[in-house]
């Protein structure tokens, strides 16, 4: 891994801690005007200080981010489906390496499928992609997708993760599941867990702290801190989890003293 490479994941990934905690705000590129995200550069203004990196798309990026942003930037560069789609597998590349380098990219990010009808051309396309990030310098981080028919537990998401790093990508974001663990041990580069859909925040909580305890490095809280009536509260409690130790317990104090 070269030196531009190696440097890019450190700064989502901090060293300090080989931790990272995420804030993905893309969903806009296949959902609309999600809620909270109406005006996404409101929204993350007040919770980017305590994000790692922000998940964005290039089009939100542009329009409604201040160029004067130093978190780094995990580039959404796939997508070509929307919700008035039964299947959401058929997706494609939709954002050139150069144009990414333009917008400073730490790090792209590409969905894949596996199992679904689509698997081969979404697999396909993060290889290409990965020969590409390979070329400058640029991390890949790869989404396992879930489909409404994919299960999610760990012989599913493990072979995904696994199909993942071996085809390329520097890091995988996937679901939560039990055994875990399982997971984690099966893929050789880091696996960041997503946060999904909006659930109570206690919930949340114990969530991104199972994750962290069954060897995750990351935890991406989009719409669990965005979609909360505590926004900022949520995300400095989540924090705490993935950079200082603590237990869902110890969080939900430090919650519960925040949003008051």
């Amino acid at each position: 891994m070269d030196w531009g490479m190696t440097n890019r994941i450190a700064g989502i990934i901090a060293p300090a801690t080989g931790r990272c905690l995420m804030l993905a705000v893309d969903h806009g590129y296949f959902q609309g005007p999600t809620t909270g995200l109406e005006k996404p550069g409101e929204t993350v203004k007040p919770l980017l200080p305590h994000a790692d990196a922000l998940m964005i798309t290039r089009g939100a990026l542009r329009n409604t981010i201040d160029a004067n942003l130093l978190t780094p930037i995990v580039l959404r560069v796939s997508g070509g489906t929307s919700i008035l789609q039964d299947d959401l597998s058929h997706e494609d590349i939709t954002v050139s390496v150069e144009d990414a380098i333009r917008l400073n990219a730490a790090c792209m990010a590409i969905s894949i499928f596996v199992g679904s009808a689509n698997e081969k051309s979404t697999l396909v396309n993060l290889s290409k992609l990965c020969d590409k990030g390979q070329r400058y310098g640029i991390p890949v981080l790869a989404v396992t997708a879930v489909g409404k028919e994919m299960a999610r537990d760990a012989r599913y998401l493990g072979l995904a993760c696994r199909i993942a790093a071996e085809l390329g990508a520097q890091i995988v974001k996937t679901y939560y599941c039990e055994g875990f663990e399982k997971v984690v041990n099966g893929c050789p580069v880091p696996v960041i867990i997503a946060g999904g859909k909006k659930i109570e925040e206690r919930e949340a909580l114990g969530l991104a702290y199972r994750a962290m305890y069954a060897g995750a490095v990351g935890v991406d809280m989009g719409r669990n801190s965005f979609q909360s009536q505590w926004p900022v509260a949520m995300i400095r409690a989540v924090r705490t989890i993935v950079h200082e130790g603590k237990t869902d317990a110890q969080a939900w104090e430090t919650f519960e003293s925040l949003r008051g």
